[in-house]
């Protein structure tokens, strides 16, 4: 009985372990970097979904990114559909051919940013405030242009390195 207990309350968890990256779309993709993902004005809309429960939180945001020499600053204005607005501003910096560091007002260390061709993957820890509380939260995204030229930045969030929630974010440059 006590190994039928322990496999239901850790087989969940080792399946959810196992999806802590978004996947890939399989369609064949246009080359992109980090600078000609955000480098420029873009606008967009997105939605965070919990898994365990299934709520969503939709957004829109408008993003002014711009490039001198080494260093992408993205300038990011959100409004959620409950009305609440945020700014936030990520500061990435060259590391070497197809890699980046980046900090934002909330990261916790840095950003890590590697661009593999048709795809750049992104990771980072933030610290979360929501109703006087703060939440350490990672992403780990995957960030693509679609068949249309659209940028799709897709993440899976995590908890204590459990997947908890998704993020798809569609973005179409101005």
């Amino acid at each position: 009985m006590t190994l039928t207990r322990r496999f239901l309350l850790c087989g969940p968890m080792a399946v959810a372990a196992c999806s802590r990256l978004p996947s890939s779309p399989e369609m064949p993709r246009p080359p992109i970097t980090l600078e000609r993902a955000f480098a420029g004005r873009a606008v967009g809309a997105g939605v965070f979904r919990v898994d365990l429960t299934g709520d969503e939180r939709r957004f829109t945001a408008r993003l002014d990114g711009r490039l001198e020499g080494n260093r992408l600053t993205v300038v990011e204005d959100f409004l959620y559909e409950d009305g609440e607005e945020n700014r936030l501003t990520w500061v990435f910096d060259r590391a070497g051919p197809g890699r980046w560091t980046g900090r934002r007002e909330d990261t916790v260390g840095l950003a890590e940013v590697v661009e593999l061709g048709d795809e750049i993957r992104l990771s980072y820890v933030v610290d979360f405030a929501a109703n006087g509380d703060v939440t350490r939260l990672g992403f780990e995204d995957v960030i693509y242009f679609d068949d249309r030229g659209r940028v799709i930045n897709d993440a899976v969030v995590t908890r204590w390195g459990i997947p908890v929630g998704r993020v798809r974010f569609e973005m179409q440059p101005l």
